[in-house]
């Protein structure tokens, strides 16, 4: 499988930090701005749909617990208009909060307390990927059909029976590399460092929790999945 890598040119780039923890926003702004990010803050929910009108960032840093609107709200607003990478910051470390995260449509998942090396790292992994994403210029329409699966890579939609199903970014980014590479056993770690574009240096468990959600969406019965078979103690595959 042939990598592409994307040297993302951060100085035109603009990080929205919706956070009500000033000591956060302070250490994290410090971060972003060293690698030459414009950073922009928001202090609660309201304030942060404002500032995203008005400054239309490449990126979103989103807490969940936020005053007057709270994150996951805000997550769904943005994404009736828009499809910008949003990491979700939240303190919330259980699958059920990554669940509701990742049904709000964010793109990843961060808990507290982090680095913010790693917080870095995945904001250029999510700038590098959208910038593939909305770079590309595709003539022809590149199309996977496996036993009642279509999942159409242009446009970025899948059918389950003739049935469209809505996918987050990270989901279809997913489903697609294992549905391109049926029968290959991946590890976790290995899908962590395929789909989020940097090492196993963060939290590899959103593996799973993508795992989950996808197999909620094409699996007719998720206890007994038809195509995405856990092989245990090793990782993942795609049965055809």
């Amino acid at each position: 499988m042939v990598h592409y890598y994307l040297e993302v040119q951060t100085m035109s780039k603009t990080i929205l930090i919706i956070e009500d923890e000033e000591a956060i926003q302070s250490v994290v702004k410090a971060f972003l701005e060293d690698e030459g990010y414009n950073v922009v803050l928001a202090s609660d929910g309201l304030e942060g749909m404002e500032k995203f009108h008005e400054y239309r960032p490449d990126l979103i840093l989103l807490d969940l617990m936020l005053p007057k609107m709270n994150g996951f709200s805000v997550c769904e607003a943005i994404r009736k208009e828009s499809q910008v990478p949003i990491i979700m910051l939240t303190a919330l470390d259980d699958d059920a909060s990554q669940m509701k995260g990742f049904d709000a449509l964010a793109d990843d998942y961060i808990t507290k307390p982090f680095s913010p090396s790693e917080l870095v790292a995945r904001v250029k992994a999510h700038l590098a990927r959208y910038e593939r994403l909305i770079g590309s210029s595709v003539e022809t329409r590149n199309i996977i059909e496996i036993r009642g699966i279509k999942i159409d890579k242009d446009a970025r939609r899948v059918w389950v029976n003739e049935e469209e199903k809505a996918f987050t970014s990270k989901e279809f980014d997913l489903l697609c590399f294992l549905a391109e590479n049926p029968n290959r056993v991946y590890t976790k770690e290995e899908l962590f460092k395929e789909i989020w574009d940097m090492e196993s240096i963060g939290d590899i468990a959103t593996v799973t929790v993508h795992i989950k959600k996808i197999r909620e969406k094409i699996e007719f019965n998720t206890a007994k999945p038809q195509y995405i078979e856990t092989i245990w103690g090793v990782g993942y595959r795609f049965k055809v």
